[in-house]
């Protein structure tokens, strides 16, 4: 993926809006449950995002989405927001990789994902992988708010540098609240500048990482147990590790970008 010519990206902020930065847009969706489906009354994105329904299975609604243009780039400003009505049900995947790309300034790009999601409703959040590009400098953080009866699935998966290229400088937060209250609150940084991110205590030379999150309400009658993964492929490691609240994540190291999926694969036989 190349970046944009400035020209272009220029006209592209101009519909979704520019700052002294860069590129400032977001995307909205929302779902509502409706005779016995789910209907997406709100599908909506500016800059550089595209929201696509994709055909549905059953009561759930599928959205794919799409960037049009490169992005991020270093002092860019992304947003995603989705709220899912009770009793809904959505599946939002992205239809390639996103790349973080150096830019035109040495201000951090800034992604913010913000999820809401109801009582008795269901919510996969399933996105290509992030890579990590060298030169770029991203902010990511995922905030997710969950009713007490909701469902959640979500994977987040890096890959630190595209192939022969040192990876950029990468944050990534994920804040996790049920009910009120916070289950998961991590933070991870990896990259140029950061002490050893690299070393055997952090990613010890793997180049992807990731994380699968399950929130199920019936996870109180059958508790996951802390566990190592096994049937992961050679130079990966994974590991299964029970929230309070409840919630099952997925912590996963990596070779390579197919090492890491087929992790996460494992992960969801051994949960479902």
């Amino acid at each position: 993926m190349t970046a944009a010519p400035a020209r272009h990206r220029g006209l592209l902020a101009a519909a979704g809006g520019h700052h002294r930065f860069g590129l400032s847009a977001t995307a909205r969706i929302r779902a509502e449950a409706a005779d016995g489906t789910t209907d997406l009354p709100l599908l909506h994105g500016d800059g550089p995002f595209v929201l696509r329904r994709m055909p549905s299975r059953g009561p759930q609604a599928r959205v794919c989405l799409l960037n049009t243009m490169s992005a991020p780039h270093n002092g860019d400003r992304l947003r995603i927001e989705a709220a899912i009505g009770p009793d809904a049900d959505l599946h939002v995947t992205s239809a390639a990789a996103t790349v973080a790309l150096p830019g035109p300034t040495l201000e951090p790009a800034v992604h913010e994902v913000a999820l809401r999601v109801a009582d008795s409703a269901r919510l996969a959040w399933l996105p290509e992988p992030l890579i990590s590009a060298a030169g770029s400098d991203l902010r990511q953080h995922i905030r997710i708010e969950l009713a007490s009866t909701a469902r959640l699935v979500l994977s987040e998966q890096q890959i630190l540098g595209r192939a022969h290229e040192p990876p950029g400088r990468l944050s990534s937060r994920l804040t996790v609240r049920r009910d009120g209250r916070t289950v998961l609150d991590q933070e991870t940084t990896y990259g140029p500048g950061v002490p050893g991110w690299d070393g055997p205590a952090v990613l010890a030379g793997h180049r992807a990482v990731g994380q699968l999150l399950v929130v199920d309400p019936t996870d109180h009658e059958h508790p996951a147990e802390a566990r190592l993964l096994t049937d992961v492929p050679s130079g990966a490691h994974a590991v299964l590790t029970p929230l309070a609240g409840p919630g099952t994540l997925l912590t996963a190291l990596a070779p390579d970008a197919g090492d890491l999926q087929r992790c996460l694969d494992s992960a969801l036989a051994h949960l479902f």
